[in-house]
């Protein structure tokens, strides 16, 4: 699945946000080594946007910035022929950012989403400001593997069911798909959803991450 259906498939900007809110406490309480977790949300990104971030540990990774103009994301899928490593000059791909409207120029140009030499790191991009009716990307040709719909399926398909498959997979361990449909819904954390999750984490020793991924507090 390329950009092009990635964009029709994607559901709104408060269901994505929420969504990607739901990943980085999931990942928070299943996982204590931050450096290994998928998914982080970073609610203060800065005085005006907020961040939902996904790395694989693998060279796959994205980033969505949610601004009152509306939203960015780029994703990175490293072994893409489409990657800007793939070209002696480190250029993007055609076409990635034709249209790209002006509000979300800065983003495009971020640092954090670069690497040390400066070359943009994304193999797919796509955008939707805050009056607009729908998702759109560059009018991308030959598009080859950009990576879109692996990076960004949990996105594209938002039921709590997905998140336990993925989970499963990637942790080896079966969860509780109640606690994680609370954690979907952005509902306050207690002890007995934390616990159902994972016995070796508390509630109590979460409290200043949350308040950073900006998940609801009883």
């Amino acid at each position: 699945m390329s950009v092009h259906e990635v964009v029709r498939q994607l559901p709104d900007i408060s269901t994505v946000r929420r969504v990607s809110r739901a990943l980085a406490v999931l990942d928070l309480v299943l996982c204590a080594e931050p450096e290994s977790r998928y998914y982080v949300f970073d609610a203060r990104w800065s005085d005006t946007e907020e961040a939902a971030l996904m790395d694989n540990g693998s060279g796959d990774a994205y980033s969505i910035v949610f601004s009152p103009a509306g939203v960015y994301a780029r994703g990175f899928s490293h072994e893409s022929p489409m990657s800007p490593y793939g070209n002696e000059f480190g250029h993007t791909w055609p076409g990635l950012f034709d249209g790209l409207p002006a509000e979300f120029e800065e983003t495009m140009d971020e640092p954090a989403f670069a690497d040390e030499d400066g070359r943009r790191l994304v193999t797919t991009c796509f955008w939707r400001r805050t009056e607009d009716a729908e998702w759109s990307c560059g009018p991308v040709e030959n598009v080859i593997d950009d990576g879109a719909g692996k990076l960004f399926e949990l996105l594209t398909d938002p039921r709590p069911e997905a998140y336990l498959t993925f989970a499963e997979d990637h942790y080896e361990r079966a969860l509780d798909l109640e606690a994680v449909r609370h954690v979907y819904a952005l509902m306050p954390l207690s002890e007995y959803v934390v616990t159902s999750l994972n016995r070796e984490r508390q509630l109590g020793d979460l409290t200043e991450e949350i308040a950073e991924i900006g998940y609801p507090r009883s």
